[in-house]
Formats: C-alpha cells, sequence, structure tokens
C-alpha cells in the first residue's frame, strides 16, 4: 500500500480488539502533513486506543495502518518512532525523576527517556535549552524533574517531543491533571506551536472542547470506539456532534477563537 501524498496517518478499516473487547470498530481517518487535530470523545471511546495505533505501538486486529508514507505491516516500525514525537502519562511516568529538564529534553534527540549510554553533546545541550526556552521553561533547565509542576512537566515534554524534530506529534490528554492556570498556559503554548509553519502535523487527545487550542484545523470525534464525525473543526465539534458523542444534550458556542460545551437546558 502506498499512502497518498500528503498523508501523515492513513486509517482504513480499522479495528481493535483485546481480551474479547471491541475497542476500535472500522475507523477510517486520514491526517495530512500540516493538520492541527484534535481527538474528543468519552471515557472509553477508543481515543488513546486510536493513538497508540497511530504511534506503532498497537497493531490493529483489522484494517491497515500508514505512517510517514509506510504502511506499517511492511517497515521496521523503530526507525519510524524516530519521526514521531509523543507526550503521555505513560511516558512520563518512565523518565528518571532526578533527571534535570534539560537532560529530559536532551535524551528525547534519541526517543530515550534517560541519557543511558552517551552524554549528549554540547550542540544537543544547547538545543535542549532552546526548546526550553521555547515552551516556556528558559528558568527551569537545571531543575529535577521530580520538582517541576504538573505543567511544568507538561511542556519538558512537549520540548522533549520537538528535540526529535518530529514529523508527526501527538499529544495524550496533555492537560490532564493540570490546574486553571496551567491549562491556559499550555493551551497558549499549542496555539503557538500550531502557528509555526514547519511544525509537524498535530494530534491532541481532550475530553473538553475548552482545551481546543486556537490553530486547530481538524477534529476526530469518537464513541464506542466508532467515529461520530471528522473533518474541519468548525464543522465538527457542534452542540448536535457532541450531544451524539457524549449521550447528554450539549450546547457549543464560540467564545472568541476558543470553544465552550454546557449542557443545553429547556
Amino acid at each position: 500500500m502506498t499512502a497518498p501524498d500528503g498523508e501523515v496517518v492513513g486509517i482504513h478499516g480499522v479495528s481493535v480488539v483485546r481480551s474479547g473487547s471491541l475497542l476500535l470498530d472500522g475507523i477510517d481517518w486520514r491526517v495530512g502533513d500540516g493538520e492541527r487535530w484534535v481527538l474528543l470523545g468519552p471515557n472509553g471511546s477508543g481515543k488513546t486506543t486510536l493513538i497508540s495505533v497511530a504511534a506503532t505501538y498497537l497493531w490493529p486486529s483489522r484494517g491497515s495502518v500508514s505512517v510517514l508514507g509506510q504502511a506499517v505491516e511492511t517497515v521496521d516500525v523503530r526507525e519510524l518512532r524516530k519521526r514521531i514525537g509523543i507526550v503521555s502519562a505513560s511516558l512520563e511516568t518512565r523518565i528518571p525523576p532526578q533527571l534535570t529538564a534539560v537532560d529530559v529534553v536532551a535524551a528525547g534527540g534519541t526517543g530515550a527517556t534517560a541519557p543511558w549510554w552517551d552524554r549528549p553533546t554540547r550542540a544537543t545541550e544547547d538545543r535542549a535549552v532552546e526548546l526550553l526556552a521555547l515552551v516556556g521553561c528558559a528558568g527551569l533547565h537545571d531543575r529535577r524533574f521530580e520538582l517541576l509542576s504538573s505543567g511544568e512537566r507538561q511542556r519538558v515534554q512537549i520540548a522533549r517531543a520537538l528535540m526529535l524534530d518530529p514529523a508527526l506529534l501527538l499529544l495524550d490528554e496533555p492537560a490532564a491533571g493540570l490546574d486553571l492556570g496551567a491549562r491556559e498556559g499550555l493551551t497558549t503554548l499549542l496555539a503557538r506551536l500550531n502557528d509555526a509553519p514547519n511544525l509537524a502535523a498535530t494530534v491532541v487527545v481532550t475530553h473538553h472542547v475548552e482545551e481546543i487550542a486556537p490553530g486547530t484545523t481538524h477534529a476526530l470525534v469518537l464513541r464506542s470506539g466508532r467515529v461520530v464525525a471528522a473533518g474541519p473543526v468548525a464543522e465538527t465539534v457542534t452542540g448536535a456532534v457532541l450531544t451524539d458523542a457524549f449521550n447528554l444534550p450539549l450546547r457549543v458556542e464560540r467564545v472568541g477563537n476558543r470553544f465552550v460545551a454546557q449542557a443545553a437546558t429547556s
């Protein structure tokens, strides 16, 4: 299978069955070069499972997957992973807590969670410092990872993912557990990244429309492992679509360049 030009992720008829449970059911999804996607849906809808498939860490039970123009069943996925930046809670737990922020970011240049074998070069450290500044952590490069706030750890993870100069950036619930200030700071950062012309295609998983950063171009909405809607964000993040996805009457509004959702009242 040859991926169409400009296709970064191609998910075609993908289903995932694990321990007798159908986690994804016939998913079709295409992420194009430069697109900024948000992946929405309630708990258990299959969002993290789908991200794991796109990241090449989970094989589908049925269907086909191409990532970065390569059919995943025909290539060494370890090579593909060198071009995929990932931010997730599961990754954070694997980062040694005693590492400094700059060491965490520098290790990301090889996809590692720590500089296990080689000390980073001066050029690598300089790049890590630049990326920490980009994500608003310029003063934290010598701070131990375990001493950072939740919001700071998320920003450091994003800087780490960017060390790969990725062609695909996947962020699985990056705002989970953040307080209001940290959430808004993260949304502002993601909006700045969305505006960067050379940034990788991005996918951000969230439960909350309030966390959709300005500059997001597309949305995919899941329910019970199936696609409810997919397409341009303004046409997809609507009251009708989210009412269907969350099985609750919802009203969705735009406030400036952000979304707000609340239960519809009679």
